[in-house]
């Protein structure tokens, strides 16, 4: 029996290599087909995008099209493993676009670290895509190349490991506090680890209604305090006036932990210090910051969600980031801003609400799934997130005055995205 890398190496290295190619959209069976696909009728087309540039989203694939962008510097759970080895995690990044929000998309690796030149890159090949999603980019580079070239691009830009992580947390967020009876603005968050998904989840939650004097950050040198002198700007937004020096100091009350960082930093006794009903998001893969069976041990009353699939209310970004592009991608926006980071993630929450449909419930080999602390967020296997979210999203994008292209028929477009994926 092989083990699972033997079967992984097995999966990527059989005919074709890899796990991504490129199908013909249009016929191509005879002469006449290939002289509309490229000599001479391509001609028409060119000639039209170079009258007016806006068109190559009329007669080119570029409307539909993401790039899928990393210089390996950050991949999950893998590290710093440069850019040829990120490209599988890259590949499958572009094959979930795809399966799942009907987006094509191509993996392209940058080979330098240097913020500037990756930079540079990317603008100069971005008259290709409709979108650009950043992946697996350490911090704090991360930061200024995601800033510098929203600002600099006429399309979406995201840094997934950032925002999709804030969205999905949002989302479980917002679920946890109605179970628990709380308000975004009465609530204390502990947030554990400073990267780039805690600065973003952090900055999301206040945008939510969290009030920035309840958060404490802590990295790995304790709590972000004010009077510290390594912090990086990202860092010193959120820190803290308060005689506060470690995590275990920080939790004592806590309505919330959220846990960017790494296994078992997070005790029993921690836990048992926090409010009633305490939201304990542990999201360190793939071992959390505590245990499933531990944090329920020590507080029975806990809403606990993970970044793993084995436990109730996994933190996926996949439930996010294929519709969070669709939504942007069919309304031509020009970004992907806090109004429709906020509305995919209360579309999330909405959707858990909702009957679980058969599909979801036998994928999972569960008889029944139902809105409460075992079911905050929907399962990545839902397709109606497909509809749910890029409606959602493709509405925040018209309302905030981002869209180039608005729905004019919603309908129509629900529909239009129920018959795309299968």
């Amino acid at each position: 029996m092989k083990n699972i890398d033997e079967l992984a190496l097995d999966y990527h290295s059989c005919f074709p290599a890899g796990k991504i190619g490129i199908v013909p959209t249009k016929p191509t069976g005879t002469q006449d087909d290939l002289s509309l696909a490229y000599t001479p009728g391509v001609a028409a087309p060119s000639l039209a995008i170079a009258d007016n540039p806006e068109s190559s989203y009329s007669y080119t694939g570029k409307g539909n099209l993401v790039a899928v962008i990393s210089n390996g510097t950050a991949v999950l759970g893998l590290g710093n493993i440069g850019a040829p080895a990120a490209k599988p995690v890259m590949e499958g990044k572009a094959l979930l676009f795809k399966i799942l929000g009907g987006v094509d998309a191509f993996d392209i690796e940058v080979d330098t670290t240097d913020v500037d030149k990756f930079i540079e890159t990317v603008k100069n090949i971005s008259v290709t895509f409709g979108g650009i999603n950043l992946e697996d980019i350490k911090a704090p580079e991360c930061f200024e190349i995601e800033k510098r070239l929203a600002e600099e691009l006429d399309i979406p830009v995201m840094h997934d490991d950032q925002h999709g992580t804030a969205i999905i947390t949002t989302a479980a967020l917002l679920n946890a506090l109605e179970i628990a009876g709380k308000r975004p603005e009465d609530i204390k968050i502990v947030v554990n680890g400073a990267g780039a998904a805690a600065i973003a989840c952090t900055s999301l939650y206040i945008k939510l209604g969290v009030r920035p004097e309840n958060i404490v950050m802590c990295d790995s040198k304790g709590v972000v305090r004010s009077d510290r002198t390594d912090l990086n700007p990202q860092k010193r937004r959120f820190a803290t006036a308060r005689d506060l020096k470690t995590l275990g100091d920080a939790i004592e009350g806590a309505d919330v932990f959220t846990g960017f960082s790494k296994a078992g930093v997070l005790s029993k006794e921690m836990v048992s210090r926090m409010a009633d009903h305490p939201v304990i998001m542990a999201l360190a893969n793939p071992y959390p910051e505590i245990s499933y069976e531990d944090a329920r041990e020590a507080r029975p009353d806990a809403l606990i969600a993970t970044g793993r699939s084995d436990y109730p209310n996994q933190v996926n970004n996949v439930i996010g980031f294929p519709y969070i592009f669709r939504g942007a991608l069919d309304t031509r926006a020009t970004a992907i801003n806090d109004q429709m980071k906020l509305a995919a993630a209360r579309a999330i929450a909405g959707l858990a609400k909702e009957p679980v449909p058969e599909y979801v419930l036998k994928a999972y080999n569960v008889e029944s799934l139902s809105f409460g602390p075992d079911y905050m967020i929907p399962k990545a296997l839902d397709r109606r997130l497909l509809y749910v979210v890029s409606s959602a999203v493709a509405k925040a994008a018209m309302e905030s005055g981002v869209a180039r292209r608005p729905v004019t028929d919603w309908d129509k477009y629900r529909e239009h995205l129920s018959g795309m994926v299968k």
